[in-house]
């Protein structure tokens, strides 16, 4: 079963300098019907203008993965990190036990965009800790890149939880094929660009949760970005 959640439901907070579209319940959008699936919770796409952004603040006990998919986010925490994330590079901070951190616009002229998405870990209490790699589009292109799984197979960055993320790259009528292991579940997520999966067309900012589903078809409408969450 294929459910969609299509783009122009989510939630929507404007604050001026921030454009967030929020996909579950997030902050002051609270919809009983969209509170995650399975271990994901959060599924943001946000906007930044520049040289803005959001001011050190604390979290725990959740698994917070950056996506950028235009500009570049500056980031830093109390661990020690400072880096910038860019296109093609993924971001994992494990806030564990508590953990402050920032993340602002790098640019004074150009918006950053990306995901910002939250999985809750399978231990609470954890020790924090940061991983940022480059998953370059060659990669991703025609093919299902895994970027994050829980034992940092294939050079992915690790998340504690039992879940693997890919990233895929198609052009148009590009098709691929994934198989749904049983008792596991799949979201789909469109970065940019539109796809069909399997019957039923997501365009950006969509997604699809899958359940009782033992393969999924992505074909390309148009040169598009798409994020696969394998889920227990």
């Amino acid at each position: 079963m294929l459910t969609l959640r299509k783009s122009e439901e989510r939630g929507h907070a404007s604050h001026g300098w921030l454009n967030s579209y929020h996909t579950f319940s997030f902050a002051n959008y609270y919809d009983p019907e969209h509170m995650g699936f399975r271990t994901l919770r959060v599924i943001n796409e946000d906007r930044v203008n520049p040289s803005r952004g959001f001011g050190s603040h604390s979290h725990r006990d959740m698994e917070i993965i950056s996506y950028v998919l235009e500009g570049a986010l500056e980031h830093k925490d109390s661990m020690g990190n400072s880096s910038i994330i860019r296109p093609g590079e993924v971001q994992i901070m494990s806030a564990g036990a508590g953990v402050t951190h920032s993340e602002y616009n790098h640019s004074d002229s150009d918006l950053v965009h990306f995901l910002q998405i939250w999985i809750l870990p399978n231990q609470i209490g954890l020790k924090p800790s940061y991983e940022q790699k480059m998953f370059a589009d060659a990669e991703k292109q025609g093919q299902l890149r895994l970027i994050v799984s829980p034992d940092g197979r294939d050079a992915s960055v690790t998340i504690h939880q039992d879940v693997n993320i890919y990233a895929t790259i198609l052009d148009a009528e590009q098709q691929l094929d994934y198989q749904i292991k049983p008792e596991r579940y799949a979201w789909v997520q469109v970065a940019r660009g539109s796809v069909m999966v399997n019957d039923r067309l997501l365009k950006q900012g969509d997604g699809a949760a899958v359940s009782d589903a033992n393969s999924l078809t992505l074909l390309g409408q148009e040169r598009s970005e798409v994020l696969l969450f394998d889920l227990a």
